[in-house]
């Protein structure tokens, strides 16, 4: 049986992951890597393949910037785990090679996302094979609904654990919502004592 799904920082205690999925994307993707710099964070990016082959200049921004990487599928199929094996093969590999490609060789892509949370022990098999962790989060802020900054704030907020790892989105539509509750979650992070990490 391939290992647990991650739910959890790699340290425990008042620590936090922070995630971003569906990118990179050259309109929002720069600007959560600035705000991430102003308040010293690192944060895990996991990247659909052809968005990361699409920009691979930004990749390695993400990277040089000391954040992380993980493979997010090649077309977001939220029915992975449905599929027969050589389909979930290529959404996991190929994806993870563009990654790779476009991040310069040797970089590492620590885990995989099945989209939606879409998992089966196939799935987290075949991610085990290629050398990566299932990667799934305890703080959901459904900032893809667009429900206002102020929501999505107030869900993270909310569902926010020690150790827990953050859900939010710097690609897949408009994230403005999600750039401005970002504003506002790195400092109040910040304040409750929160210390940036990595997923476990």
């Amino acid at each position: 049986m391939p290992d647990a799904l991650v739910r959890k920082t790699a340290t425990g205690g008042r620590t936090v992951a922070l995630t971003f999925d569906d990118g990179p994307s050259p309109q929002w993707t720069p600007q959560v890597l600035a705000l991430l710099k102003q308040y010293k964070a690192k944060a895990t990016f996991c990247m659909l393949g052809p968005n990361a082959k699409a920009n691979p200049k930004l990749v390695k921004e993400v990277v040089a910037d000391g954040n992380r990487l993980c493979d997010h599928s090649v077309t977001h199929d939220e029915g992975i785990a449905k599929r027969p094996l050589s389909r979930i093969k290529y959404e996991i590999t190929t994806a993870h090679d563009q990654i790779v490609a476009a991040a310069g060789p040797g970089t590492k892509v620590d885990w995989f996302r099945a989209p939606g949370g879409d998992w089966s022990p196939q799935v987290r098999a075949m991610a085990a094979g290629y050398g990566m962790r299932s990667l799934d989060w305890s703080d959901d802020t459904r900032d893809w609904q667009r429900p206002g900054a102020d929501k999505i704030l107030a869900t993270a907020e909310k569902e926010l654990r020690p150790g827990g790892i953050i859900l939010m989105h710097d690609a897949g539509g408009d994230r403005a919502q999600t750039l401005a509750a970002l504003k506002q979650l790195l400092p109040w992070l910040v304040q409750q004592g929160y210390s940036f990490d990595f997923p476990a």
